[in-house]
């Protein structure tokens, strides 16, 4: 997993959920929501994450609690993706 693709991931989630922050700013392994996440963003933001993650990646992440987990750092999100990449380069 590639640093460039988290930080790729941070600057799009601060994008979608217009947070005035800077991608250095959000760690790895924090918490993404609810309202002890330093960013505390909240189930509007996972959605615009999912849908900017489709529009940048082709990845469609449905509505389930595996797609919580995912979006619950940028560690898990960049791990997931880059699996799914590979699977998809292939």
């Amino acid at each position: 997993m590639t640093i460039d693709l988290r930080l790729a991931l941070k600057a799009l989630i601060i994008e979608a959920c217009d947070k005035d922050c800077e991608p250095s700013d959000i760690t790895d392994d924090e918490l993404l929501f609810g309202p002890e996440a330093p960013l505390q963003l909240d189930s509007l933001d996972a959605l615009q994450v999912s849908m900017a993650i489709k529009k940048q990646y082709g990845l469609r992440l449905p509505d389930s609690k595996e797609t919580r987990r995912i979006l619950s750092s940028v560690g898990n999100l960049a791990e997931h993706l880059q699996g799914w990449l590979t699977t998809r380069a292939q």
